[in-house]
């Protein structure tokens, strides 16, 4: 069994001491790490590789989660679970029991994607994503924290103007168990007139918008200062209660300039100025959206890590990026999002600070050297696969080359 201990993580402050003050206070984040033995760390990690590129992906990315490790004197344990369409494959649920129990007992999770053209049609409950939001349910990961940084070797990659693109580092800091796509009641019923209705329920309580904005605050504390809480509280009621709550909270963060701006106007703005923002924390919905948006500023979603975390236990590591079916097998994927995302388990996961900026350098140092797959290939620049960019990235590690952003 698993002791918990504190993380040294970076966007959110953790105390020296744990305790739940209420329901409405933000516990910190912990996790629990494998018993170690002197001079070794041994972790165990559960492998959710999924559907489509998942398995790719994540193959790639273990190599280099092990290697990095292996140099910082860390060891892992892998065990590989089913989850999405290649659980209802195999038992006929999206997420299995095993595959709970098994993410619970484990120090951290990587997971590649979900989801398919094979699936679009089951039922709701035996939908692919139903797993995800399962997991997510399970494990209690309320803050999703998805960076998207302009490297200066892809800024001719974006689809913006270089004097747009260039520089833009910002966080989305996403509330997820939490809105619609968990609040009841929902459904599809037959109204008076006979005719089909489908609803969903946006709703939040004030201890949950509290704990995500302290979250989004402490981002924003250790960063550039700067927060912009986005909702729609012209039109929705529980927006107007989300913005009341961040307001609130503002004044424990005199050194935090806060901001708010509605959706649209967010959508909008993260194309024609993203470099005004900082940290972003919105609602679950909304917070899909934009950091799927802000994903394309950096010139491809194939490069954005991700990190789910909760008060304790577990957290999430995943590209934000999606199944791809059409290119699944073809040894087109692009591996950096979730080698990305398993330097982020080791960072805000397991506090192995060291290993992770080994990741971190080996996938600059592999662009700097002109390799890219194919959605981030340019003139000039060397294509290749999946597996050969795990490659590099894995003789990067292995070389301890720093590289500069």
């Amino acid at each position: 069994m698993t002791a918990a201990l504190q993380t040294n993580i970076r966007p959110v402050k953790v105390p020296a001491t744990f305790r739940v003050v209420n329901k409405q206070s933000l516990a910190p984040f912990r996790v629990r790490c494998a018993v170690t033995s002197p001079g070794k760390k041994r972790y165990n990690i559960t492998l959710l590789p999924g559907d489509g590129i998942g398995p790719e992906v994540v193959s790639i990315a273990k190599n280099v989660l092990q290697q990095a490790g292996s140099l910082e004197g860390v060891e892992f344990s892998f065990r590989e679970m089913p989850i999405g369409g290649a659980a209802l494959d195999l038992v006929g649920v999206p997420l299995p029991e095993e595959t709970i129990s098994a993410a619970k007992e484990s120090d951290a999770l990587l997971l590649g994607a979900i989801g398919g053209y094979k699936w679009d049609n089951n039922e709701k409950h035996l939908k692919p994503e139903t797993g995800l939001l399962q997991i997510r349910a399970a494990l209690k990961v309320f803050a999703n924290l998805r960076p998207a940084t302009v490297l200066p070797q892809l800024v001719d990659a974006s689809t913006l103007k270089r004097e747009v693109a260039e520089g833009v580092d910002l966080m989305v800091v996403r509330e997820l168990t939490g809105g619609i796509y968990f609040g009841e009641p929902r459904g599809i019923k037959t109204n008076e007139n006979g005719e089909e209705v489908g609803f969903n329920t946006e709703v939040y309580a004030a201890h949950e918008i509290d704990r995500i904005a302290r979250v989004a605050f402490e981002t924003a504390r250790k960063r550039r200062g700067k927060l912009c809480s986005v909702d729609k509280a012209n039109v929705l009621e529980a927006s107007i209660l989300w913005r009341k709550r961040v307001t609130a909270l503002a004044s424990e963060y005199p050194d935090v300039e806060l901001s708010h701006m509605y959706v649209d106007n967010a959508a909008m703005q993260l194309v024609r100025d993203p470099k005004q923002f900082d940290t972003i924390v919105t609602n679950n919905i909304f917070g899909d959206i934009l950091s799927d948006e802000a994903s394309m500023i950096t010139g491809s979603i194939g490069m954005l890590p991700s990190a789910s975390l909760s008060d304790s236990g577990p957290g999430i590591f995943e590209p934000i990026h999606g199944s791809a079916p059409d290119i699944a097998g073809q040894d087109k994927a692009n591996p950096l999002a979730t080698i990305l995302s398993a330097a982020m388990l080791l960072k805000y996961g397991l506090g192995e600070e060291k290993a992770a900026k080994r990741i971190e350098d080996a996938v600059l140092v592999a662009l700097n050297n002109g390799f890219r797959t194919g959605d981030i290939y340019s003139a000039g620049t060397k294509l290749v696969g999946c597996k050969e960019m795990g490659e590099e990235v894995l003789k990067s590690v292995e070389s301890q080359v720093p590289a500069s952003v």
